[in-house]
């Protein structure tokens, strides 16, 4: 996967390569996280979120410090049956925060119970993918690790899917308008403020002014 990867980036010109996985830790999502440097944990308020995070942690861990014993024994002399000659991912997996899907704010009873799954997301995430005990009871708005909160933008969603596009590249043609036109106009910014977010803490390279859709 990093091979090919590699190759695709420099054919393309990439700065960056996006892996989008899905929410299991079978032997292909092991080798897609072993080919990137950094991570970052989309969650939604619930059960099954947290759950998946508690089994995430350790399992970076084991598999980091796993590949991490593969790479010393490329480079030991006197082993056989070795790939000594291709080049190897370094396997960092380095977890970079986490994003909160939230759910519809409308309801007051679904809201009530969405927001005590949210409310233990800083707890899991410290204890158990970053391996530190976490002291102060602390909520997603102030934890440092939350990259963004984001909205559930209802109709949106399934417009973008028919389109094929994000939902910020939304335009009257394909049905937003109205209120829609601004809902698009803000999940540009959201989208963009978690944009920035990663690309400050990965080191990349952002530009000097922000653009807007058109």
């Amino acid at each position: 996967f990093w091979r090919i990867m590699q190759k695709a980036a420099l054919a393309h010109n990439a700065d960056v390569i996006l892996l989008d996985l899905g929410p299991n830790l079978g032997a292909i999502n092991r080798a897609a996280l072993i080919s990137a440097d950094y991570v970052v944990v989309p969650l939604s308020p619930d059960l099954f979120s947290l759950q998946g995070l508690r089994n995430l942690g350790p399992t970076l861990r084991t598999w980091r410090e796993e590949w991490q014993e593969r790479l010393a024994k490329t480079s030991s002399p006197g082993k056989k049956g070795l790939a000594t000659d291709l080049q190897l991912p370094q396997g960092k997996m380095q977890p970079i925060g986490y994003v909160v899907l939230q759910h519809s704010a409308r309801l007051d009873r679904p809201v009530k119970a969405y927001n005590r799954w949210i409310a233990r997301i800083p707890t899991v995430y410290h204890e158990d993918v970053l391996d530190q005990p976490l002291t102060d009871n602390i909520s997603v708005a102030d934890d440092r690790h939350c990259l963004a909160l984001l909205k559930n933008y209802q109709s949106l969603m399934p417009m973008a899917q028919e389109a094929r596009k994000p939902i910020f590249h939304l335009k009257p043609a394909d049905g937003a308008i109205g209120a829609h036109t601004y809902a698009v106009r803000n999940v540009y910014r959201e989208f963009e403020k978690l944009a920035r977010a990663i690309a400050q803490r990965t080191g990349v390279k952002q530009l000097s002014t922000p653009t807007a859709p058109l």
